[in-house]
């Protein structure tokens, strides 16, 4: 009975040794970014590194948000998450409901070519895409990063079909009966019983879209369009002379901030969502 209660104490100080090492691990690259926005330049290039700020100042923070016209870029970047999100959950919803709930023929065999599109690199679609955009007259406008969000996105579409096939179809037969048509069954019920997996496809295209870069770079090449991540970099490499890095230091905090916020406020949604979402069918 001792050594079963000294092995289980052992185990149990493994593993919070373990859990202490790499969360201090990944906690060092933020730790890094908010000591070094308020640290004073000299103490910036000191050698070896000075950890802790003394003394700590935040005069790099109203400095950045003035140069980038932080109200500005933040609109910016808001109408395109908010409208993504929106764009998202409305045309995953919808296909994810008619792959799961609905029976026609080809749905299968459609399915299978809709998830082969997720081994296809983004790479490869950039050019004919932005082709495309050219041809339509959507450069340097928010439409090639909004618009493509209400076309579907094929791991959201797979990720809350399997959630849907987890409802009994018995609830669906029975709104039927009482004469309602597929819209309103998948209103009224699927939709409330899906709260975490909508929730899951939210946090996903609100950390997309917050932290895209590549798009916002590609497509617009006016300055009152540009997002936070565009503004940071257009700072950093036009930057003349040395590099104010607690500015930027301080910009990165700005971006990372709404990122952790929302994680810690719906976890519990992104955890249950991930959880119940099973691989049935």
């Amino acid at each position: 009975m001792m050594r079963k209660s000294t092995y289980k104490v052992v185990k149990n100080c493994i593993y919070l040794t373990l859990l202490v090492t790499f969360s201090v691990i990944f906690l060092f690259p933020l730790f890094w970014l908010f000591t070094t926005s308020i640290k004073p330049d000299y103490q910036i290039y000191k050698i070896p590194p000075q950890w802790i700020p003394n003394p700590p100042t935040f005069a790099a923070y109203p400095r950045i948000a003035k140069l980038i016209d932080f109200p500005k870029k933040l609109t910016n970047t808001l109408i395109i998450v908010v409208s993504t999100i929106l764009g998202t959950c409305l045309s995953c919803g919808l296909v994810a409901y008619s792959f799961s709930r609905l029976t026609w023929r080809g749905r299968d065999i459609f399915f299978i070519i809709l998830l082969s599109t997720l081994m296809l690199p983004g790479v490869v679609t950039m050019i004919p895409i932005f082709v495309v955009f050219l041809k339509l007259g959507w450069l340097n406008t928010f439409k090639p990063l909004i618009i493509p969000s209400f076309f579907g996105n094929a791991y959201f579409i797979f990720l809350l079909r399997q959630f849907f096939m987890t409802i009994p179809f018995e609830l669906s037969d029975s709104a039927k009966v009482d004469g309602a048509s597929e819209f309103q069954i998948f209103y009224h019920i699927i939709l409330p019983l899906t709260k975490p997996a909508f929730a899951v496809v939210a946090i996903f295209q609100f950390m997309a879209s917050w932290n895209d870069f590549m798009g916002p770079l590609i497509y617009l090449n006016d300055p009152e369009k540009f997002t936070l991540g565009l503004a940071v970099y257009a700072l950093s490499s036009g930057h003349q002379g040395s590099i104010d890095w607690s500015g930027i230091m301080a910009a990165g905090v700005i971006q990372v901030i709404p990122v952790l916020v929302i994680f810690f406020f719906t976890q519990r949604y992104f955890i249950e969502g991930i959880t119940l979402t099973g691989i049935k069918g």
